[in-house]
């Protein structure tokens, strides 16, 4: 009989790599004892705090798009800092009920909460006083106009005079 019937190969275990898969699994079950729904709240802000993003560029913008489903405007702001950085920030609040608190025991919470903020450097070439942002089904799309470039100047045509 082995004191760690975990090490032990008559503990039904097979081979190696199943001993080691029942090491690697330990944690978790140790962590599964503990409070789910803390463990949760740190997990999915740090998911809020790293929202992803996509930036593109098209020929006349530049476009930052963001899922962020379920969120009002009052939810989120788009704002422009120190003259070219663009900040997306808000914040998801876990949906109460009135009457909830008392008894609500939750089993498992995976859709994310908490604060998140981005922030980028525009170009130069940025049209900063006609930046918009419109969100439509769950979906932050926020348009960055490029102002067109100069055109070169075209040389001068100096008339010849001949005599």
């Amino acid at each position: 009989m082995a004191l760690y019937p975990l090490f032990a190969h008559d503990a039904g275990l097979g081979s190696m790599a199943d001993t080691v898969r029942q090491i690697i699994t330990l944690g978790d079950e140790m962590l599964r004892t503990q409070d789910e729904p803390g463990r949760a709240f740190v997990r999915e802000s740090h998911a809020m705090a790293n929202t992803a993003m996509d930036v593109k560029e098209t020929p006349t913008a530049y476009e930052f798009v963001a899922d962020l489903p379920g969120l009002s405007r009052e939810e989120v702001k788009v704002q422009l800092e120190n003259k070219n950085v663009l900040v997306i920030s808000g914040e998801r609040h876990r949906e109460t009920k009135k009457g909830e608190a008392g008894g609500v025991k939750y089993h498992r919470i995976e859709r994310s909460t908490g604060k998140f903020m981005r922030r980028f450097t525009l170009p130069e070439n940025a049209a900063l006083d006609k930046i918009g942002a419109q969100c439509k089904d769950g979906v932050l799309t926020v348009t960055v106009p490029k102002i067109p470039p100069k055109e070169p100047e075209k040389p001068k045509v100096i008339d010849v005079k001949f005599h």
